[in-house]
């Protein structure tokens, strides 16, 4: 019966917020640029005040990655964000093609309603925050379960700035007690306009079956080729910045390591040098019981988690200094489990003959998260051209990965 109230409760809580939203966005609608900007900065400026504080939340609540990553990431989608979009146009007459007789006009969609995910449960609220007040549109989050308090709060120091810098009532909302019969009411609410989603590949799905427009991030499972011609020592400092970076909870971090035979011992000699470690068979097989339940479901217990937790839980001693854990893989599939996505500090090793066979696992791989990300190390730009057509939505050639 406790659990029908809050239930009822919930759903009644999502009715108010899409309502007080509604009421928001229409007030929205005749915004100058001038009032958006203002309202942006003040959000800004409550987001680089509070980022530890955010951080500290998301860690202690979900357990998952690091706070001084998280904190980076609170400021990347604040002040980082701004200064990418501030003088992007968003409203009115942005384009105006004289020769085909075309315009294009900015206009808002009205209510959003914003999916946040427990690995990045305070930035992606901020990020979403943001870019719907830029388009002059209001949102409501549904934040996941285990990180519910840590959402709200970010949520709640946005709406606060937003109001106090000329926003209306309700531009900002947070479901406080979240079920899935909430999220599915906000899914289905007539006054929802667009959905964007960032979650389970489940979530995503609901999303996009909701008969409205949405924008979806799902799993993502991205390969790192390391080709012949790549200057190793910094091709692993990258991925391995990328891969620890959190812990490893971001979907575009890398989630295998493709190697080709002639370089192989070289890179394995590199990666152990910066701290890796290549677990034995019988130590990859205890970690992927750990890692995974119902297939290739990703344990909780497990996301955001230093090499050290996993081997310590598995049963196994790995060095001081250990950065992430690489077990070789013969193939992708059930019968593999570290071809999957791993949220966490942990990657596949691969070994190949040469580029074709590395397109041939790439591809493959990234059926298992298709349209997401692909990273490749090479100084030969034919071998950038040959990938360019892969599927997925952004390859990143020797990219260097820059923290503060």
């Amino acid at each position: 019966m406790e659990e029908m109230d809050f239930d009822l409760k919930s759903i009644q809580e999502v009715r108010n917020l899409a309502r007080q939203g509604k009421e928001a966005a229409n007030q929205m609608v005749d915004f100058t640029s001038e009032q958006i900007d203002k309202i942006l900065c003040n959000m800004v400026k409550a987001a680089s005040e509070n980022a530890v504080l955010l951080a500290k939340m998301a860690v202690e609540e979900t357990g998952f990655g690091k706070v001084e990553d998280k904190t980076y990431k609170n400021h990347m989608a604040s002040k980082i964000l701004y200064e990418s979009i501030k003088d992007m146009k968003t409203i009115g007459l942005i384009h105006e093609n004289t020769v085909d007789k075309v315009m294009d006009f900015a206009e808002p969609v009205g209510l959003i309603m914003g999916i946040i995910p427990s690995t990045n449960p305070t930035s992606t609220v901020i990020y979403k925050s943001m870019i719907a007040i830029k388009s002059r549109n209001a949102i409501v989050f549904s934040p996941h379960p285990s990180a519910a308090k840590c959402t709200l709060k970010a949520a709640t120091l946005m709406k606060e700035a937003a109001i106090a810098a000329g926003a209306p009532e309700g531009v900002i909302g947070c479901i406080s007690m979240p079920t899935m019969d909430a999220t599915n009411a906000l899914m289905g609410s007539n006054e929802v306009n667009m959905i964007i989603a960032t979650g389970g590949p489940a979530m995503v799905k609901a999303a996009y079956s909701a008969g409205k427009p949405a924008l979806g991030v799902g799993a993502g499972n991205c390969p790192a080729y390391i080709e012949k011609t790549a200057i190793v020592k910094q091709a692993v400092s990258n991925i391995i910045a990328s891969k620890t970076f959190d812990n490893g909870t971001i979907c575009a971090s890398e989630q295998s390591v493709i190697v080709e035979g002639c370089n192989r011992e070289s890179i394995i000699a590199e990666f152990k040098n910066q701290g890796g470690y290549f677990m034995s068979p019988e130590e990859t097989s205890k970690v992927c019981a750990l890692l995974f339940k119902n297939g290739h479901t990703m344990n909780a217990k497990f996301v955001g988690r230093s090499a050290q937790v996993i081997a310590a839980a598995a049963g196994f001693a790995i060095p001081e200094g250990t950065k992430v854990l690489l077990g070789e893989q013969q193939g992708v599939g059930n019968d593999y489990p570290l071809s999957y996505e791993k949220l966490t500090t942990v990657l596949a090793f691969y070994t190949v003959k040469d580029w074709h066979e590395a397109c041939e696992l790439s591809i493959k791989l990234l059926q298992n998260g298709i349209g997401h990300s692909m990273s490749l190390h090479t100084e030969d730009r034919d071998i950038v051209m040959k990938f360019a057509r892969k599927p997925a939505s952004r390859i990143m050639v020797n990219r260097i990965m820059k923290f503060p």
